[in-house]
C-alpha cells in the first residue's frame, strides 16, 4: 500500500470507530486520574497506612487500564494489518495479556537505549566534565563576589567548552539511538499484534529483518507524515486553547485519535510483508 493510501485510511479510520475512540478517550482520562491519585495519595500519606493502602488501589486501577488501552491499541494494529475497517466489539477483561506484553516491549526497547545512551556519556566522560565544571564555579564564586569577575567568568567559561563538546556528542549519539530504536519498537509492536508472541516481538534480528522488507525509506517517511499531522493537530489544539478556550475540551478526543491514526498507520505499513 502507497504511503499516501496509508496516511489517508489511517486517518479516516478513527471516525469510523467512534464508538471505540471514544471508551478509548475516557480510560485515557481515567488513566491519568487514577495514576495522579494514586501518586500523590502515597507521597502526602506516608505516615498513614490507610493512604497508602487506598494509594496503592488507586495505581493498581491505572495499571489495568493501562492494560485495556494497551490491547486496544494491538487490536488497532491488527486491524491494520488485517486490512480490516472495524475493531472488534470492545470488551473490558478480555485478553489484557496483550496490554502486559505491549507494556513489556515499551520497557525494553527503551531500556537498552537509555543504558546505551549511559554507556556513551561514560566514554565521553560527561559526568566527569560536569564535575570540573561544577568545582570551577565553587572555586570562582569569590572572584564573581568580591574579585575580579571578569577573570573568574573567563575561568568558568574555559571550563564549560568540554562539557558543551560532551554534551553535543552524546546528544547527537543518543537520538540517533532512540530514533533507531523507536524503528524496531514499532516492528516489535506489529509483530506483537500479528502473531502474539512475545519472544519473537522482543526480537531485534526480525525487527531488523522486517524493517528490511519494508524499506527503510518507507519507515522513515511514513514516520515523518505521522509526526507532521500530529504538530499540525498540537498546533490546531493550541490556537483553539487560545481564541476559545471553551473548544479545548476537544482534546480529550483528540490525543485518542492521534493514537489510534498512528497505530492504524503502522499496522497498514506491515501489512505489505504478511
Amino acid at each position: 500500500m502507497e504511503i499516501r493510501e496509508i496516511i489517508k485510511n489511517a486517518l479516516i479510520f478513527p471516525a469510523k470507530n467512534l464508538e471505540t475512540l471514544s471508551i478509548y478517550a475516557l480510560l485515557l482520562i481515567l488513566q491519568g486520574v487514577f495514576l495522579i491519585e494514586g501518586i500523590i495519595t502515597i507521597v502526602f500519606g506516608l505516615v498513614d497506612i490507610i493512604n497508602i493502602v487506598i494509594g496503592a488501589i488507586y495505581l493498581i486501577i491505572a495499571i489495568i487500564i493501562t492494560l485495556i488501552t494497551g490491547r486496544m491499541s494491538m487490536q488497532c494494529i491488527k486491524s491494520g494489518i488485517d486490512l480490516e475497517e472495524k475493531l472488534p466489539d470492545f470488551q473490558w477483561f478480555s485478553n489484557l495479556g496483550v496490554g502486559f506484553k505491549k507494556i513489556i516491549i515499551t520497557i525494553f526497547y527503551f531500556i537498552i537505549p537509555a543504558l546505551i545512551t549511559v554507556a556513551i556519556g561514560l566514554l565521553t566522560n560527561i559526568f566527569g566534565t560536569i564535575l570540573y565544571l561544577f568545582d570551577q564555579v565553587v572555586l570562582n564564586i569569590p572572584g564573581l563576589v568580591i574579585g575580579d569577575s571578569a577573570k573568574a567568568m573567563d575561568a568558568i567559561s574555559v571550563a564549560s567548552y568540554p562539557l558543551l563538546i560532551t554534551l553535543a556528542i552524546t546528544i547527537s549519539a543518543s537520538l540517533i539511538i532512540f530514533l533507531i530504536f523507536s524503528f524496531l519498537q514499532w516492528q516489535a509492536e506489529a509483530r506483537l499484534a500479528h502473531t502474539g508472541n512475545l519472544r519473537s516481538s522482543l526480537n531485534f534480528v526480525r525487527s531488523i529483518r522486517d524493517i528490511k522488507k519494508i524499506g527503510l525509506l518507507r519507515v522513515a517517511i511514513l514516520s515523518v507524515y505521522i509526526y507532521f499531522i500530529v504538530i499540525a493537530f498540537e498546533f490546531a489544539i493550541a490556537f483553539v486553547f487560545d481564541h476559545f478556550i471553551i473548544l479545548s475540551v476537544l482534546n480529550i478526543i483528540i490525543t485518542p485519535y492521534i493514537v489510534l491514526f498512528s497505530q492504524r498507520a503502522l499496522g497498514l505499513l506491515y501489512s505489505d510483508i504478511v
